[in-house]
């Protein structure tokens, strides 16, 4: 089953059409950001692939008049 997530579409880090290439750069950005868990998600409705810090995931708490879009989290990193 997919795990659906909520991000503001404006967050994201990077936006890829290749996977392998999205799950590259994501693994860059996390040796520089060590502290950090970062995500490639699939947009649910399209056949893109983006890059997320983990941290910016809209939930309850944070989701006041946040604009977001649902993705299919691809890999954690």
């Amino acid at each position: 089953m997919d795990e659906i997530v909520f991000f503001n579409p404006g967050d994201s880090i990077g936006n890829f059409h290749d996977h392998n290439e999205a799950v590259k750069t994501a693994q860059i950005y996390k040796e520089k950001e060590q502290n950090k868990k970062v995500l490639v998600v699939h947009g649910v409705d399209n056949k893109n692939f983006d890059i997320f810090m983990a941290d910016d995931i809209i939930s309850h708490d944070n989701e006041k008049n946040a604009i977001q879009k649902p993705y299919k989290i691809s890999d954690r990193i």
